[in-house]
């Protein structure tokens, strides 16, 4: 699952919703009225030149690219989680400290980059990009990450793989996007440390937001979704939801898993790999197989003795007791099958290389030994491939 944010919706979410709300909206009507737009844009040389210092508020808050409106909207919906773990107030004042410090930082990098590369940066993309480039840095320190599945063995995807993506295609919407984000990041992680006391001076009042407590959050706030009932197992909702949720992914998985068993001996692999072509099938080899003979405990000659391990007198009798702790470990394991007291099955898991608590651990599971011996031989007694296997026949 790629759900990091808790709860569907905007529940207790009242300023993330009017983010989305008011800002995609001017958006779309700048859109509609092309004329507006140079009202809007971020212009480093207007204000710097020119000192329109109006443009920092109206560049810096609305998105003229639809694109990056849309990519901006998502992020914000994603980090919604932090107005709820933290407070609207404590949210807002996150945004406003980010804001006021990216503000400063872009100036600071686009002089710095105009004396490395000698290119002056007269314009930068518009929108509340910064702020959210920014909320990346508690995301990354705070939000565990949870596996979720792998790419060709070796790519990892996590419940914040998603975030991050998103991230990156609004980091190559613009040339000079990094700069946004550059700065976002930089602003984050010094008011997310609270250093010089940043926190402390960049905040907003308590006034205001009680102002906005009556006047905007009954417009903009979200009732309790009422179609989900606690499970009393967490100890908020949110909690409770992610709960279920995982609940419910082990019922699917355990019925696919059913399924699978049922249809097994019917209906053929399909997929771009057959095994069946490069193993044969694991629920028909060795059913008809004879019992494997006890291992002779006498010899006429010493050179016709198997050599299994090595043919010392110490090696010898560690190999007995190797042995013979693995019948008692299998019979313990498993008293109704006899087979397993038979020193010719365990002789087998030795010449194999094969573990017989990973057998155990199949047999339990529900699999028959010769499938689960089988399996791991084919798997080189790796016991997640082996499962795989198992379930996929």
């Amino acid at each position: 699952m790629f759900t990091t944010t808790g709860s569907r919706g905007l529940y207790k979410a009242p300023l993330s919703k009017g983010l989305l709300l008011v800002l995609n909206g001017l958006t779309v009507m700048l859109t509609l009225l092309p004329q507006y737009q140079d009202l809007f844009v971020y212009s480093l040389q207007a204000v710097t030149q020119q000192h329109q210092l109006w443009r920092l508020l109206c560049g810096r808050l609305v998105c003229l690219d639809v694109k990056d409106s849309f990519c901006s909207s998502l992020l914000i919906y994603n980090f919604r989680i932090f107005e709820r773990r933290f407070g609207t107030r404590k949210f807002a004042s996150y945004l406003l400290g980010t804001w006021c410090l990216s503000a400063l930082m872009d100036y600071l990098l686009a002089q710095a980059f105009q004396f490395l590369f000698d290119y002056e940066v007269e314009e930068l993309p518009a929108g509340l990009l910064a702020p959210v480039f920014s909320l990346f840095v508690p995301f990354y320190l705070s939000i565990p990450r949870m596996p979720v599945t792998q790419i060709l063995g070796q790519i990892h995807i996590t419940n914040k793989s998603l975030v991050y993506i998103v991230g990156l295609q609004l980091l190559t919407s613009s040339p000079f996007m990094w700069l946004l984000a550059l700065s976002g990041l930089i602003s984050g992680g010094l008011y997310h440390s609270n250093v010089l006391r940043l926190q402390k001076l960049l905040f907003v009042p308590a006034w205001v937001s009680r102002l906005g407590h009556y006047i905007l959050e009954p417009i903009f706030s979200s009732s309790q979704p009422s179609n989900e009932t606690p499970i009393g197992m967490g100890a908020t909702l949110d909690i409770q939801r992610q709960q279920r949720m995982d609940l419910l992914d082990q019922q699917l998985l355990l019925a696919q898993y059913n399924e699978a068993r049922r249809n097994a001996r019917h209906q053929p692999q399909a997929g771009l790999l057959q095994w069946t072509r490069l193993f044969p099938s694991l629920r028909h080899r060795g059913q008809n197989r004879p019992p494997v003979q006890p291992r002779p405990q006498t010899q006429t000659h010493a050179s016709t003795q198997p050599p299994l391990l090595d043919n010392s007198p110490v090696a010898e009798e560690q190999d007995t007791d190797s042995l013979t702790y693995d019948r008692a470990l299998l019979q313990q394991a498993h008293p109704e099958r006899s087979v397993f007291s038979s020193p010719g099955y365990v002789l087998e898991l030795h010449q194999n290389k094969l573990d017989p608590g990973i057998v155990a651990r199949l047999v339990e599971m529900g699999f028959s030994r010769v499938d689960a011996l089988e399996a791991l031989r084919a798997s080189n007694n790796d016991i997640n491939m082996a499962t795989n296997f198992l379930l996929q026949h």
